[in-house]
């Protein structure tokens, strides 16, 4: 499951969304979302969205970096949480990506861990995901508090448009070019960022109502 140990049924790496309840119609049946993971994660957040997307009718999939393996546990950065994925986003060609709605770079300590490359000349590997999903726009965007981390490498991406991050960050996505903006949320096209992790709720939210309109 998304998180693991909330379930001891399976290890798999997606939630398959379900309906509310019988009177209620999910409103993301069958739509997709990545959420990027790696260790350091914030509890709370994933949990968050493990739930909440489901609720939904969502099927959310964890995505990392494996590094050859099948699977990798990774721990949460307030309670040291084990969470499992074994799935990878550094071989999904653009037609498997266009099967996703949307993709979600979290808060903490994620991003900073998967923007490491081996080669300063060579975009991080999820970073250059993250660029292969900019250059779609049918796919929603969603970053989060320290999430910006990931732009780094590829300052282009949020130049000249409005986002909101920690404000830990602020300077940095000034210096990217992007336009700060003193909100929990804010919505540019098909970007979506958030605050910071404590804010995943209302983050999420809006997620959910763009998706739901699409």
């Amino acid at each position: 499951m998304l998180v693991s140990h909330l379930d001891k049924s399976g290890t798999q790496n997606h939630l398959k969304g379900v309906p509310k309840s019988r009177e209620e119609k999910a409103t993301l049946q069958g739509k997709k979302i990545g959420i990027l993971i790696e260790s350091d994660f914030y509890e709370h957040e994933i949990w968050y969205y493990h739930y909440r997307f489901a609720e939904e009718g969502a099927e959310a999939h964890l995505l990392t970096r494996l590094w050859g393996q099948q699977s990798i546990t990774f721990k949460g950065h307030e309670y040291h949480a084990p969470l499992d994925c074994n799935e990878s986003f550094e071989n999904i060609d653009d037609d498997e990506l266009n099967t996703y709605a949307a993709i979600i770079v979290p808060s903490a300590f994620v991003s900073d861990r998967l923007r490491y490359t081996e080669d300063v000349n060579k975009l991080p590997p999820a970073t250059g995901f993250i660029k292969q999903a900019f250059a779609n726009q049918n796919i929603l965007k969603g970053i989060i508090c320290h999430g910006m981390w990931l732009v780094a490498p590829v300052p282009e991406l949020v130049r000249g448009r409005h986002v909101t991050c920690h404000n830990n960050l602020h300077g940095d996505v000034v210096n990217m070019g992007a336009i700060y903006t003193d909100e929990d949320v804010v919505v540019d096209g098909d970007l979506v960022t958030g605050r910071t992790g404590a804010h995943c709720h209302l983050f999420a939210k809006k997620i959910i109502e763009m998706l739901a309109s699409s």
